[in-house]
């Protein structure tokens, strides 16, 4: 019992030390960038050592990866349970509220919240090896829109659904890189939410092609 005991406060405290290297590094990561973070800094910030980093990770660009992988697997959670309150009698609307939610709250959070979002979404134009088992979660997230699209767009095959979603998806993270994501994060949260679901809405929505 007493070993049992010790074993499990061992697992806790390697548990307690590697989510603090991964906090440490997408906090200097977002502050920086990944080509400005050293892995003394992040030990340092975290109150870990360096041989923590090689057991937990292996090596600081695996870390660096990881915690770009975290704060993604947060986005998607957040958009998940966002997503989870809708059914096919929701309109286009609450649909693009739903799924453009995390992006929303991070521009009217500004600050870190946001520059991790940047982080997230440049890395997320070219994503490293290993986010694959994120796949599940984008599925998902896929599958709660298609639900509403199909609902209010039955006319609509559902590649091209498919095809919007990730277009809508794309344009939440530029808003997260382009200068016009800068003027968003200025205004209240209630003007972001004003300005940018109906752009999303549209995009879920799109363009009768002409003859149809």
């Amino acid at each position: 019992m007493v070993r049992a005991e010790k074993t499990d406060l061992r697992r806790e405290a390697g548990q307690r030390t590697r989510d603090g290297l991964l906090t440490a590094a997408l906090e200097l990561l977002a502050q920086r960038g990944q080509e400005g973070v050293t892995l003394r800094e992040i030990t340092d910030r975290a109150g870990a050592n360096v041989a923590a980093v090689s057991y937990h990770f292996g090596s600081l660009k695996a870390l660096r990866d990881s915690a770009i992988e975290h704060a993604l697997e947060r986005y998607l959670d957040a958009q998940i349970l966002a997503l989870d309150s809708l059914d096919s009698t929701s309109t286009l609307q609450e649909l693009a509220a739903a799924f453009a939610r995390p992006m929303m709250r991070a521009l009217a959070a500004g600050g870190q919240d946001l520059a991790v979002m940047r982080t997230v979404a440049r890395v997320g134009i070219d994503p490293p090896q290993g986010w694959e088992r994120l796949a599940g979660k984008f599925e998902q997230t896929r599958r709660d829109a298609l639900r509403v699209l199909s609902a209010n767009l039955p006319g609509v095959d559902e590649q091209e659904l498919i095809f919007r979603t990730r277009c809508a998806a794309g344009l939440l993270n530029w808003l997260a890189l382009a200068p016009i994501g800068a003027e968003l994060a200025a205004m209240p949260a209630e003007q972001i939410e004003r300005q940018l679901v109906p752009v999303v809405a549209g995009a879920f929505h799109g363009y009768p092609a002409v003859g149809r």
